[in-house]
């Protein structure tokens, strides 16, 4: 929750409550991967399959360790767990404006959906959600 709590800005609502991380713990077909410095979780990624797909639902990396390719070793590391299980193509839904962007961009992600006005920040505004995808026949080492 450490993590949780220093990666995502508080005025998006997007971070996930304990409650939320037990439910997708029992759930069979996800997975959660830590990325560690040591002794210290500087880095997660939650993610679930179904079927042939597999979605990416949370990707945190502590502001304090950004830059260091931690968010890009947990993608790679998701997208090969999820060959293993199957996956023929991974998905990720994100807040339209959220920098991550361009790191999904990089590893071969593209826009395939966009919901209008679907996230509320603290602020009142509203964003645009946009679904990326990625066929599984793409290389995974970005």
């Amino acid at each position: 929750m450490r993590v949780m709590d220093a990666a995502f800005d508080p005025a998006y609502g997007e971070a996930w409550s304990t409650a939320q991380l037990l439910t997708l713990f029992a759930l069979p077909s996800a997975r959660v991967a830590i990325a560690w410095d040591g002794e210290r979780a500087c880095g997660f990624s939650a993610a679930r399959m179904a079927g042939p797909e597999s979605e990416l639902l949370l990707l945190a990396v502590d502001p304090a360790y950004r830059g260091r390719g931690i968010g890009r070793r947990l993608m790679t590391d998701w997208q090969a767990w999820a060959a293993e299980q199957g996956a023929e193509d991974y998905f990720l839904e994100m807040r339209a404006d959220n920098d991550a962007v361009r790191l999904y961009a990089s590893a071969g992600f593209s826009e395939c959906g966009r919901r209008a006005a679907y996230y509320r920040g603290q602020d009142g505004v509203m964003r645009d959600a946009i679904t990326m995808r990625r066929s599984g026949s793409s290389d995974t080492s970005g």
